[in-house]
């Protein structure tokens, strides 16, 4: 059955586009517009308490009965699982897997994300410090990643739900001004990622209303 995906075209949202297209399992789209309020909406409130996209609706979850699911990276292991696809059943390879998911959930999101915050503040004195600390700890991150890398195919060993959490993050390097160039690992991984077609089609999904 066709999974519904609640999402905006946003690196979180992305993220699980990708993960789906990657492990073949059928879904729909409801796009939640975050610029209109969209989130606020009592009825997208009792999937996503948060009321942070995205979310899932799974009506053949566990035990044949519908689950919905929010936070990406709980709805990434989810996905894993019921696919699974990308999600190792070996406990030592799955602890990677989940040691770069978290890295990617606690820092690479919120760090970047803040980034995105300050840079478009049209006041100077209010964005010099802020932008100056999250762009430090943006790059310091990326640093991490490149050292990962170099020793490393994927984040994880193999391709896992891991690489999709951060490839959202990633695809937005421009918006957080930071040079593939300078993190030559981190540069061939995600050509690498954004050569797959699934990924592709995944970045491809319309997560916008039209204009």
């Amino acid at each position: 059955m066709t999974i519904q995906l609640y999402a905006f075209d946003t690196p979180n949202g992305r993220k699980i586009s990708v993960a789906l297209e990657e492990m073949g399992l059928p879904y729909a789209v409801q796009v939640v517009d975050i610029t209109r309020g969209d989130q606020h909406a009592p009825a997208f409130e009792a999937i996503s308490p948060n009321r942070k996209i995205p979310a899932i609706v799974d009506p053949q979850g566990p035990g044949g009965q519908p689950i919905s699911v929010f936070e990406s990276g709980a709805i990434l292991v989810y996905l894993g699982e019921k696919s699974g696809k990308f999600w190792p059943a070996d406990a030592r390879a799955r602890t990677a897997v989940l040691e770069w998911l978290m890295f990617q959930m606690g820092g690479f999101g919120p760090m970047p994300g803040q980034v995105h915050h300050f840079i478009a503040l049209p006041d100077e004195a209010q964005r010099a410090y802020g932008l100056k600390r999250f762009m430090d700890e943006t790059r310091r991150l990326y640093g991490v990643m490149d050292r990962r890398l170099a020793a490393h195919e994927f984040f994880a060993g193999e391709l896992s739900i891991a690489d999709f959490a951060i490839l959202g993050w990633v695809w937005r390097h421009p918006r957080h001004q930071v040079d593939l160039a300078d993190f030559p690992h981190v540069q061939r991984w995600y050509q690498t990622l954004m050569a797959r077609p699934a990924v592709q089609r995944g970045f491809a999904v319309p997560l916008r209303h039209p204009d």
